[in-house]
């Protein structure tokens, strides 16, 4: 028993996990996993996110007796109990017939407590703090059911514990959804990008500064007249193989890789170095300069990024340097090949290995691409780079948001656990002029079945008046 720090709020009293669990157990080791009319036997990867695909969960053999000491149902808590997840756990509302595995502890409440108010405390932020502090071991973490049963923790009243887990569910449905409609946002703004390269590579992106629409001009699928196809190699003057040399983890000039190359820009995080005189003077590029992903995994290959010059660099010999030549703006060459007609030619013409595709210089220069004159392609550009940083800003506020909600959940769950986030029992009480049971004569009638079998009458307490 945790004896009370005179900070709980009225009613609560301090309790320990294992006082107020009827049983805490370590789950079952299956010898066989044939039995397709046996039980199912769930294990920690079973639970994803909070949930269990019981459909997915794999059946065991067992005996009947070993089924009834390991059998789970409703109200029951699962923890991790090693590895990674160390500490997680998951309450089983509703469930097959089902046994758990040796990996995980099963926690089942006693009747007088609320098994959701009990789930809710093993997300708090206390409570990851007190499993931080128990888990033993530095390569393979774990928390046994002894330690579990010490844990500490704030206990109010049966009919508060019940209000506290109403209100949590309630706002933390809403978290749930806020967080559902914020997770839909990336792939919004990513079909925005390749809608936003798609009009700008067709020429329908600047019909209006052309001064007339682009349906009165062309047909759908044709250009504008100003516009026409141009194979690569009649407008790039050179197609350049990076540095096949080794690269270092320290030195002078970064050496800029595929993975280097994200979203069109480059990424300058994860950097390898060279000190090599001859291929930092071979290599190095001048800003503004095309670099395409020639060799990676079959959805990756074809990556292209424009480096604008942030830092001296030279690159890597999976990648190719494409100089443009005098017709053509670098800037708006970076935005045709990351448009979708270019993606599509790349799944063309690729040359599959076992794990990575291949496109070279020669596949890369005999690509028709959509070409205006250099006044519209600057046009577009501008166009471009204006929508994307719309969309890169409203990137940001949904991550600081999406950060926000998160902690949204800890706030809650702390809150609720201080008493603060429903009135308490002894609070209604008063206002109701009736009694209330506090959690300490709930604790008493606990230990009483402990030790004497039948629970004793419980104990009212009198409201206590105002002063």
């Amino acid at each position: 028993m945790i004896e009370d720090d005179g900070e709980l709020p009225e009613g609560w009293a301090s309790t320990s996990v294992g006082e107020i669990s009827a049983a805490i157990q370590y789950g079952y080791t299956a010898s066989a996993m044939q039995d397709a009319n046996g039980p199912r036997f769930l294990r920690i990867t079973d639970i994803q996110n909070g949930t269990v695909n019981w459909d997915a969960v794999p059946s065991c053999e067992i005996g009947n007796e070993d089924l009834s000491r390991f059998a789970v149902k409703p109200g029951d808590i699962v923890f991790a109990r090693t590895g990674a997840t160390t500490g997680k756990s998951y309450l089983i509302r509703k469930c097959p017939k089902a046994v758990f595995a040796s990996y995980l502890i099963r926690l089942r409440p006693r009747a007088q407590i609320e098994p959701a108010f009990l789930s809710f405390f093993f997300q708090t932020p206390d409570y990851w703090q007190l499993i931080s502090d128990n888990v033993s071991g530095n390569a393979q973490p774990n928390c046994n059911a002894s330690k579990l049963a010490e844990l500490p923790l704030p206990l109010p009243p049966l009919a508060e514990q019940k209000r506290i887990v109403a209100k949590v569910e309630e706002v933390l449905g809403q978290v749930t959804a806020a967080r559902e409609r914020l997770a839909k946002v990336p792939a919004i703004l990513k079909r925005f990008r390749q809608s936003v390269l798609a009009a700008a590579s067709s020429g329908r992106l600047t019909e209006d500064w052309r001064g007339h629409s682009h349906s009165s001009e062309v047909e759908d699928d044709e250009l504008p007249a100003s516009w026409r196809q141009r194979e690569l190699s009649d407008i790039c003057a050179d197609f350049d193989y990076g540095s096949s040399q080794k690269s270092s983890s320290k030195g002078s000039v970064p050496v800029l890789r595929m993975g280097n190359i994200q979203n069109g820009q480059i990424d300058w995080s994860d950097l390898v170095f060279s000190n090599d005189p001859n291929e930092i003077k071979k290599y190095s590029l001048a800003p503004n300069t095309v670099l395409f992903n020639r060799t990676n995994s079959p959805e990756l290959v074809g990556k292209t990024a424009i480096y604008r010059g942030e830092r001296a660099a030279i690159f890597a010999g999976y990648l190719i340097r494409l100089v443009p030549g005098p017709e053509l703006d670098p800037r708006f060459l970076n935005l045709s090949l990351n448009s979708p007609d270019f993606k599509e030619y790349c799944l063309q013409v690729r040359t599959d290995g076992v794990s990575q595709s291949n496109i070279n210089a020669t596949k890369l220069a005999e690509y028709w691409m959509n070409w205006c004159p250099l006044t519209e392609q600057r046009e577009i550009v501008r166009r471009v780079e204006a929508l994307f940083a719309r969309a890169d800003a409203i990137e940001q506020r949904v991550t600081a948001t999406t950060q926000r909600v998160e902690r949204l959940t800890q706030a809650v769950l702390a809150k609720a656990f201080r008493g603060e986030l429903v009135p308490t029992e002894a609070e209604l009480a008063r206002r109701e002029k009736r009694e209330y049971e506090p959690a300490s004569v709930l604790l008493e009638r606990i230990r009483a079945e402990q030790t004497e079998g039948p629970a004793k009458p419980a104990r009212k307490q009198r409201r206590k008046e105002r002063t």
